[in-house]
């Protein structure tokens, strides 16, 4: 049987290390050359894989890899896109199909979050129904954590070990002047659903009221008297609070405390302003002065200082994709699994795309301190191993040096094709 060419897409919001996965894929093509022919990347996401608008990776070498492997962002450009199903999006599915065939696309990887595992798995289901043979392959990345039976998710472990030191530094710079100064930091991070980047934020601090003094999770129901009398009491005991918050934190009903009203392209609800919101209360009800941040793009950018651990198993996971789809697997996802705490040992296992898809992973209860403010031993005994070890990029004048990829795609072997729904 003759090689078939792979199709490797980003999608959702990038993180510091989704093109160490990249690198990964493209890496363990070249190690397959039996069964793998070229290896196209898709730019932006699926819409790329619509338009028919490639770049063709089959020459590159290992040097541009490592270059790669070390670059923030989605180098090949990502998306908010969601195929609906086979009635609602028949149209897509078929010109995918067309598109794949046109180029003897065999296997599409998509990387990328909760919605990515769902359309990876359609289109798995679907090629076979619409008469193609083709593999589809999840890759997992989120910032988020909440992918269900991988242990945790590439992407989360810098974006967590940034949110821990920026905490700290932020509250050392806090502490040295609270007494004439600002007594209460808040720091909003990303977790709509849950709160594993505010838990992140709690290994900062080792010893009871060090900082993050208040973590707010999405999973714990936002009280205002018993947060501001926590706020109160350590402001009266440190001279100073620092506050972690989590974008989805909400009321007991169930209302999102900074939801916009509008939606994302995914269907989600719009976040933002929690931070805000927490530290205008905390001004208006003790008349404390404040200041938060909101991090924002700048917790997923941060690949100056990604984890090593999370570098080798974004990388790891890429790989597995390639090994999956060459062995002939279909409908199936890379996850890591935990072997071992002390040492921290993990191994790369497949799981079912339709296992995976529409599920989230939430903080179990056992994380949360008892008072719904903190993280607790357990919890920061599954962080710790995730945010160890440093994976710089290169440096030049200071400044670290990334690549860009040229927008220099294959010639097109079919006609234009709007997307009118994105």
């Amino acid at each position: 049987m003759a090689a078939g060419n792979l199709l490797y897409a980003q999608s959702g919001g990038p993180t510091a290390v989704i093109n160490a996965t990249a690198a990964g894929v493209i890496d363990a093509a070249r190690k397959h050359r039996k069964a793998v022919g070229k290896v196209f990347a898709a730019r932006n996401g699926i819409i790329g894989a619509l338009r028919e608008q490639f770049y063709d990776l089959s020459g590159v070498d290992a040097t541009w890899t490592r270059q790669l492997r070390t670059t923030p962002g989605s180098a090949f450009g990502s998306c908010r896109f969601k195929l609906k199903g086979i009635d609602e999006s028949r149209a897509h599915y078929e010109r995918l199909i067309e598109v794949c065939r046109a180029h003897d696309i065999r296997y599409f990887l998509y990387n990328g979050g909760n919605d990515s595992a769902d359309t990876a798995n359609k289109i798995a289901q679907i090629a076979s129904q619409l008469g193609y043979s083709l593999q589809g392959i999840g890759v997992p990345k989120t910032v988020d954590n909440d992918l269900v039976i991988t242990d945790n998710c590439p992407g989360f472990g810098s974006a967590a070990k940034y949110t821990a030191i920026s905490m700290l530094e932020a509250s050392i710079d806090v502490e040295a002047m609270y007494e004439s100064s600002t007594k209460v930091f808040v720091l909003e991070v990303m977790g709509r659903h849950a709160g594993w980047l505010a838990a992140a934020a709690g290994l900062a601090g080792k010893k009871p009221d060090e900082p993050p003094q208040i973590i707010l999770f999405p999973e714990v129901p936002f009280d205002e008297a018993t947060f501001l009398a926590a706020v109160k009491r350590s402001v009266d005991r440190n001279g100073y609070c620092s506050i972690a918050v989590s974008e989805g934190v909400r009321y007991a009903d169930g209302r999102l405390l900074a939801e916009t009203g509008t939606r994302d392209a995914f269907g989600h609800a719009q976040l933002g302003g929690a931070g805000e919101l927490i530290a205008k209360l905390v001004k208006d009800r003790l008349g404390l002065k404040y200041h938060f941040a909101v991090p924002d793009y700048l917790q997923r950018a941060a690949r100056h200082i990604a984890s090593k651990t999370d570098d080798e198993q974004a990388y790891a996971v890429g790989q597995a994709a390639v090994q999956y789809a060459a062995a002939g697997m279909n409908a199936v996802m890379p996850t890591i699994k935990r072997v071992s705490n002390s040492p921290y040992r993990w191994t790369i296992e497949a799981a079912p795309l339709a296992k995976i898809a529409n599920h989230e992973k939430m903080m179990p209860k056992n994380f949360i301190r008892s008072d719904g403010y903190g993280i607790t031993a357990a919890c920061r005994k599954y962080l710790e191993p995730l945010i160890a070890g440093e994976a710089y990029p290169p440096y030049e004048n200071g400044i670290p040096t990334y690549l860009r990829v040229p927008k220099k795609f294959v010639k097109r072997k079919l006609g234009e094709y709007v997307i009118a729904d994105k």
